[in-house]
């Protein structure tokens, strides 16, 4: 993989760990997710005008992507409502990476290099080892362990549709653009669904985390989704996911979760398949 690229998506990578631990952390994980939507909508709306609508071809895969990741937003709500982000996170973001290769090989034909597929296993072993063995306590509500696996097919599902629409759009920025907006607008009606009218008037206690977020999932989704015009998106998808490694690291040192061997033996592990990726 290609030096900028690879150092780029790892960028990606920090800044998806930082808006998953600021919905984690902010206490009201619908309202802080939805504020989180609105920034980066809010950022998409004049890049639109700046750089133009991405190829009319891409546009129902970012309307496939929008409602793909609406149900992303929800499940990943929930999963934080349940469980420890040491934990569930790694669940969530582990299983996505293998989905997302085979998916690629059957649907988009994409072949990848025996360095490929062992570092993509060999991270996704790190990254699986770290939620069984990061956990603070010995109890585990199976409620979030189900809807990280249920947002991990939702990843999988974005990616690989993502993956599409970027390369059929002649325009990255502009589709990363696009898809925030739609996100954005989609998640305003979840929000009055779930959530009703009253629960606009918790907002601005979370607007500043919020805009935090936001921007954090502008850089993280944009950087991707231009990766994915240029590598492989097995690749792409698998790189992302050392986020795990940033998210242990945010976990420890600010949300006070404990580091132990097993952790750290995961770590090694996705250290070693990101060596492999990086030769693939």
């Amino acid at each position: 993989m290609n030096m900028v690229v690879f150092f780029a998506v790892l960028t990606a990578a920090a800044a998806h760990a930082g808006w998953n631990a600021v919905i984690k952390g902010g206490g009201a994980p619908l309202v802080t997710t939805s504020v989180l939507c609105f920034a980066a909508g809010a950022v998409g709306l004049p890049l639109l005008a700046v750089v133009g609508l991405p190829n009319v071809a891409s546009w129902p895969w970012a309307l496939a992507s929008m409602v793909i990741h609406v149900l992303y937003f929800a499940f990943l709500i929930e999963t934080y409502r349940y469980g420890e982000m040491s934990h569930v996170y790694p669940i969530a973001r582990g299983g996505a990476p293998l989905l997302t290769a085979l998916g690629g090989v059957v649907w988009l034909g994409e072949d990848l290099s025996w360095q490929g597929w062992g570092g993509l296993l060999l991270l996704v072993a790190g990254v699986l080892l770290l939620s069984f063995g990061g956990r603070r306590s010995a109890h585990v509500d199976p409620r979030g362990v189900r809807y990280a696996l249920l947002t991990a097919l939702t990843i999988c599902a974005y990616t690989l549709t993502d993956g599409v629409g970027a390369r059929l759009s002649q325009n990255s920025v502009g589709y990363t653009a696009l898809l925030f907006v739609n996100c954005a607008v989609a998640m305003l009606g979840y929000l009055l669904w779930r959530g009703g009218r009253g629960v606009f008037v918790e907002m601005p206690r979370y607007w500043k985390i919020g805009l935090l977020g936001g921007g954090m999932q502008v850089v993280s989704y944009g950087i991707a989704i231009w990766a994915m015009t240029v590598a492989p998106i097995a690749l792409v998808a698998a790189l992302r996911e050392t986020s795990v490694v940033f998210g242990t690291l945010i976990a420890v040192f600010f949300l006070k979760e404990p580091l132990n061997v097993v952790r750290i033996a995961a770590v090694v592990l996705v250290l070693g398949g990101l060596l492999l990726l990086r030769l693939a």
